[in-house]
């Protein structure tokens, strides 16, 4: 896999280069609530910049169903990047049309673009090789020299992402690079005891992660929405929580097999629960209490980890030499629900572990709580591809930059 630098080497002065990143923000209207993921790539628009080269910079933006959907416009990303390397961002209107053509011609030396979000276009996720294919010719019109930096996306088969760089000269960027050198460290001679923790509010999204980490890891900590389908599964009551009963039985065989290979599972002791879900919004003070995990009232939502369980995972995270944490324990944006979440984030900091954050939610909790994000070994920038990652599947956006 070529990288940054040896592209640069090899001359980008006046050269158009296409630049696939994760600009993939959360958005309130047309404010940006964590910006992460456009600093993730700013050091690689930044070497391009000092290089000479014309800068342009394309992603995806939510889920617009092909079309152009204002809601989802890449606008506000492409003023924010401006405003973190100190200057101007061109901005097209649209993908491959006029604006973009116009915009790109209109670039000099040593300035950058933002093409509008590319899942405008139904090529861009197309599951049609032929369809897809020509958007990446339409987008490889624009440039002559393509780095793949998104690596939210490197887990789908999308034009921009997999068909563009066999249409380009192609390295991978800084934030690629880095992403997988961490992603290594946790597959291959990995430090132990490898403590792993998964949150978020579906098992079905995290069963190939099991499957995976079940031979790999030393200890495996379950929270989130998730961790009420496993409850359920050891026979006890959950109340209105979350639940997946259709993943019981699969929930039941990882539980036997970590038993016979040693794993240690933990799963929540307590919980903090409620009989209504939370206004997110307006965050006021909710009714709620703390309960036995064995012993959840019928008719309440089990909404974040209890006290007790807060100090038995931070046990069990304390002498890890490697962490890697994907997926919040609990109803974080609510602050009556974010001790699970806040208390995991401060077991990395306080641990000597190498820690990795696998991105997605997890990454925007630990910003919303404050925690200084160099006091962790690593933020992914890409939940989906650090798993199926960690899963062992090839994931197209990187095989597309091997050759």
């Amino acid at each position: 896999m070529k990288t940054i630098d040896e592209l640069i080497a090899e001359g980008v002065t006046s050269k158009r280069v296409f630049v696939r990143a994760d600009l993939n923000v959360p958005l309130s209207g047309t404010t940006i609530t964590d910006d992460g993921r456009i600093r993730a790539v700013q050091p690689t628009v930044e070497k391009l910049v000092a290089a000479g080269a014309r800068v342009v910079v394309a992603s995806h933006l939510g889920r617009p169903k092909g079309a152009p959907d204002p809601a989802f416009s890449l606008a506000p990303a492409a003023a924010r990047l401006g405003e973190l390397i100190g200057a101007d961002v061109a901005f097209a209107t649209d993908t491959v049309g006029e604006s973009a053509r116009a915009t790109v011609a209109g670039l000099g030396d040593g300035q950058v673009a933002v093409l509008e979000n590319l899942r405008f276009n139904p090529g861009e996720t197309s599951k049609d090789d032929a369809e897809r294919g020509v958007f990446a010719d339409q987008l490889a019109e624009l440039a002559d020299l393509y780095v793949g930096d998104g690596f939210g996306a490197v887990h789908r088969k999308h034009a921009s992402v997999f068909d563009l760089p066999a249409r380009l000269p192609h390295a991978a960027g800084d934030l690629i690079a880095t992403e997988v050198g961490v992603l290594k460290k946790l597959t291959e001679n990995v430090e132990r005891p490898y403590a792993v923790v998964l949150g978020g509010s579906k098992v079905s999204d995290k069963l190939g992660v099991i499957d995976h980490l079940l031979e790999r890891a030393d200890r495996i900590l379950i929270g989130g929405g998730m961790a009420y389908t496993f409850l359920k599964a050891q026979g006890h009551e959950v109340g209105s929580s979350l639940l997946q009963e259709d993943q019981i039985p699969a929930v039941l065989e990882y539980l036997k097999r970590a038993e016979d290979k040693g794993v240690e599972f933990v799963l929540p002791v307590d919980v903090v629960v409620s009989e209504t879900f939370p206004d997110l919004k307006a965050k006021a003070p909710t009714e709620h209490r703390t309960v036995p995990a064995d012993a959840m009232p019928a008719g309440f939502i089990g909404l974040d980890n209890g006290p007790e369980t807060n100090k038995l995972y931070a046990s069990k995270l304390a002498d890890a030499a490697t962490v890697f944490w994907n997926g919040p324990m609990g109803v974080f944006e609510h602050p009556d629900y974010a001790e699970g979440t806040r208390a995991v984030a401060q077991a990395l900091v306080d641990s000597s572990g190498f820690s990795v954050v696998g991105g997605g939610d997890s990454a925007a909790a630990v910003r919303t709580l404050g925690f200084d994000e160099n006091a962790f070994g690593h933020i992914s920038t890409g939940g989906g591809a650090s798993l199926e990652y960690l899963e062992g599947k090839t994931l197209p956006g990187l095989a597309a930059l091997e050759d």
